[in-house]
């Protein structure tokens, strides 16, 4: 896989164009379309007819493949690719079992580059061009990750692992040293290039109150720099919570005391709320990130989407590999629809693409730049081939809407949907 090597020369994609503008039942969608791009920025958008092309440009004609926003990952693990598909665990045992031995190992830069490298390539396969990544304890695992991610051009959120407690100690790191190497990689990637640091504390179980402060401090010293964690995953983890630190009154509560909530805070699971935590969830401005085959994989339980949605809370899907089982937008929207399902909702064609594009670029504070197919926003596109499969072209034949075109790739379509990626301009192959 390859970057396309003059992102700069000015470039038109034509083919079906989908994007959306405030949210999930307001969007654009033009069946003869063009995307015009210059200088990695798209600078024009609409119907054939309708938009002027500067001379001499190259034209990318893409018939009847759809093109979005390229879709953002809002929670994803990516030194976990080696044990994702592993059996019989839940949350805790999973950790123990599979997860950390599998971290220990990227205190080798070499082997968390070409990790990052082989994340990266699957994740782009499947159309993601944005993700908020977790990477292990160990700063060198950031190194790798925002070094690698930088050779694509990619818009990534990503940062080194808190975990002063509870842990092996080859990846456990104590208060000063989380602090001191976090406040570093901030200072090296934050805002270069396009990356973008997240302070990373694992879990509450395994930071120390200590810990916590300091992360908090940290968030609240930094310029725009993000938080990310878990929060009321598994009912085993939230009765572990409960006993570290009972002075507080829920999960998401431990977070609140050490002002680790609010702007650009991105929380992943959260399925066990009470309503008072879903309405700190939305008055702090946290984002909450949906991760439906994890939570299935792991049996945690049903994502609450519809009372979050009212409540006004920002959220987002995660694919959450390795304890999700795949990097594919079609199977995370596919599990969310089907969660939403036994808890009587419904989530529509347009809501779940929503949520892939400006709905995730919103949770992550981006939507100025990535998310939307607009004069000035970043082109980072993905195109869609609407018949991929003999069966989804067996199924499109009776499609009588753009959205059950959206319902059937939903519900049918793989990373062999993804025609190609444009990541900052250029076409990556």
């Amino acid at each position: 896989m390859s970057v396309s090597p003059d992102i700069n020369s000015p470039l038109a994609l034509k083919g079906r164009v989908l994007t959306f503008n405030s949210g999930p039942n307001d969007y654009d969608y033009w069946e003869k379309g063009c995307v015009v791009i210059e200088n990695g920025v798209i600078s024009a958008v609409g119907e054939v007819s309708s938009v002027t092309l500067p001379e001499d440009i190259q034209t990318i004609d893409h018939g009847d493949d759809l093109i979005v926003p390229g879709f953002i990952d809002g929670h994803v693990h990516y030194p976990q690719m080696g044990v994702i598909a592993s059996y019989g665990a839940k949350l805790i045992d999973w950790l123990n079992t599979y997860t950390f031995p599998e971290e220990a190992k990227f205190d080798d830069q070499e082997y968390a580059a070409a990790t990052a490298d082989f994340y990266l390539q699957e994740s782009l396969k499947c159309g993601f061009t944005t993700a908020a990544v977790f990477c292990t304890s160990h700063p060198q695992s950031v190194d790798a990750f925002f070094f690698t991610a930088e050779q694509y051009g990619l818009r990534m959120i990503a940062g080194k692992v808190l975990m002063d407690r509870h842990a092996p100690d080859n990846l456990k790191d104590t208060a000063q040293t989380g602090y001191d190497q976090s406040k570093a990689l901030i200072e090296k990637w934050h805002n270069k290039g396009r990356s973008l640091y997240a302070i990373t504390p694992r879990f509450a179980p395994t930071s120390t109150p200590e810990q916590l402060e300091a992360a908090g401090a940290l968030y609240q010293e930094s310029d725009d720099v993000y938080v990310q964690s878990h929060v009321s995953e598994n009912v085993q983890e939230i009765d572990w919570v409960a006993e570290l630190f009972p002075e507080a009154r829920s999960y998401l509560d431990v977070y609140q005391r050490f002002n680790l909530l609010g702007p650009r805070t991105l929380y992943g699971h959260g399925i066990h709320f009470s309503d008072e935590d879903i309405r700190v969830a939305a008055e702090t401005d946290t984002s909450i990130v949906h991760c439906p085959t994890s939570n299935l994989f792991l049996g945690s339980g049903l994502f609450e989407y519809e009372k979050l949605q009212k409540a006004g809370a920002k959220i987002c899907l995660g694919t959450d590999v390795g304890g999700g089982t795949s990097l594919s937008p079609f199977a995370t929207v596919k599990a969310a629809y089907e969660i939403a399902q036994f808890r009587d909702f419904s989530i529509s064609p347009f809501e779940a693409f929503y949520l892939l594009t400006l709905g995730g670029a919103k949770a992550l504070h981006l939507e100025d730049k990535i998310g939307r197919i607009a004069p000035g926003h970043e082109a980072d596109l993905t195109v869609i081939d609407l018949s991929s499969t003999n069966l989804i072209r067996h199924r499109m034949k009776r499609a009588e809407s753009l959205a059950d075109m959206l319902f059937a790739q939903i519900i049918l379509a793989d990373d062999r949907a993804i025609r190609t990626v444009y990541v900052n301009g250029g076409e990556v192959g």
